[in-house]
């Protein structure tokens, strides 16, 4: 790979991370007060797709995005650190490389691995529609 290829790789990586950035902005300010504020506190990290050793312990390569850590309770406490990761370049393959629908992936697949925050499972997060 030259220079220039990896220079256009560098920005396209900086462009979904700016985009990703923004809608989970836009997503949390439209959380009701008291889950926006639990929400906040979790960290969202992005790569580009799960490394070889998540798909080790079963996470697809495919993966859009996981969930890490343990959920929120009552008492604010917690087992691990949580933490929210995001696979920006399969988010966007998804898309099949369309910006609305990248955007709206980011969403839907933040606020799922957020409902793993709150304790919903699977079948939790298929009646909200976020699966």
């Amino acid at each position: 790979m030259n220079w220039a290829q990896n220079l256009s790789m560098k920005a396209e990586w900086e462009n979904l991370k700016a985009i990703a950035v923004k809608e989970i902005e836009d997503t949390l300010i439209e959380l009701p007060s008291p889950l926006r504020r639990k929400a906040e506190i979790i960290p969202v990290t992005f790569e580009s797709a799960p490394n070889l050793g998540l798909q080790a312990d079963g996470i697809a390569a495919d993966t859009l995005g996981v969930f890490t850590g343990g959920e929120f309770t009552d008492d604010g406490s917690t087992a691990m650190p949580p933490q929210i990761v995001l696979f920006l370049e399969n988010l966007w393959d998804f898309a099949e490389w369309d910006e609305l629908a990248y955007r709206e992936e980011i969403r839907t697949t933040f606020l799922h691995e957020l409902g793993h925050y709150f304790g919903l499972d699977e079948a939790d997060l298929a009646e909200r529609g976020l699966d």
